[in-house]
């Protein structure tokens, strides 16, 4: 049963958009019976949401799928999402420097969610983050940083 995926509906005020908004995310079944399941990607824009975390959603009649209730367990990944703010640069380019480091990303235009996997030591990852920033490249926000990150530890 750990290898069925399903769609989940997350209803949440955005930050980055500036608006009520909703993402739909992929997750396995973790616990049918009890409505949990595993996160399995990278949340564009869904707050203190990584992948890997468990979730407790419940099917919505009015939304006709199942719809996120509250977060059950952290997986210790950690989320950043980051905007380049220079057209002239490949997002590509940037994303591979964080690659380089062990971080997966997933884009859409000039706008991608970097994912720091829970082993990753992240200060490495916040001090290029940093730079590029400070180079006015890019602008990033911490959307979910995990407890180990916040410390600049790893799993």
């Amino acid at each position: 049963m750990a290898d069925e995926v399903v769609k989940i509906l997350f209803r949440f005020y955005s930050d980055i958009l500036d608006k009520e908004t909703s993402e739909v995310m992929w997750a396995e079944i973790v616990d049918l019976e009890n409505g949990y399941f595993r996160i399995n990607n990278i949340p564009f824009y869904v707050p203190k949401l990584a992948s890997g975390d468990v979730v407790w959603a419940e099917y919505n009649d009015e939304e006709k799928m199942l719809t996120y209730r509250k977060t059950i367990e952290h997986s210790g990944n950690s989320i950043i999402h980051v905007a380049v703010m220079d057209e002239a640069l490949s997002v590509d380019a940037i994303r591979v420097m964080f690659d380089v480091l062990g971080c997966e990303s997933e884009k859409i235009n000039n706008y991608f969610a970097l994912e720091v996997p829970a082993y990753i030591h992240y200060p490495p990852v916040k001090k290029k983050l940093d730079e590029l920033e400070n180079d006015r490249m890019i602008d990033y926000g911490e959307s979910c940083l995990s407890e180990n990150h916040q410390y600049g530890s790893a799993l």
